[in-house]
């Protein structure tokens, strides 16, 4: 997890806690954070990765950029994990190649949510959606 509100932090660790399925969770708290650890650890990428698009030193998008344009660290899904979403910011996320969108917001959707992409991704069939299912919970900022 990529994320620099260490609030958001706990409760998605409290939450990971609460599904029934295996899960190590290691957070870094901003973009140049992600990127040098995503380089250190290369052949051992994360099964997959939840991105705050708004974080300090380097944002979420140029993150997703730079890891779906290097061939060395992209075998993995990205989850767009953020507090607000506009329609064209979603199209644009979906094109650079993430996965889904998930909406932070209350801590019962955000269980749901994670137990359905973690079962996926335990079942290997996260693939990547259509655009129409993109962005997980559906409230939009226009």
């Amino acid at each position: 997890m990529a994320d620099d509100d260490q609030d958001d932090c706990h409760f998605f660790a409290a939450t990971l806690k609460k599904i029934a399925l295996p899960t190590k969770l290691v957070v870094v708290n901003d973009g140049e954070q992600l990127m040098d650890y995503l380089v250190k650890n290369r052949g051992k990428s994360p099964d997959i990765l939840f991105l705050d698009i708004n974080m300090p030193r380097k944002n979420g998008y140029e993150c997703l950029q730079e890891i779906k344009g290097n061939k060395d660290i992209t075998d993995f899904p990205v989850i767009m994990y953020s507090t607000s979403l506009k329609d064209t910011m979603a199209d644009e996320l979906f094109q650079e190649g993430a996965h889904y969108y998930l909406r932070k917001g209350d801590l019962q959707d955000l269980e749901v949510h994670l137990q359905h992409i973690l079962t996926l991704l335990q079942d290997n069939n996260l693939g990547k959606p259509s655009k129409a299912r993109f962005v997980l919970n559906e409230t939009r900022v226009i």
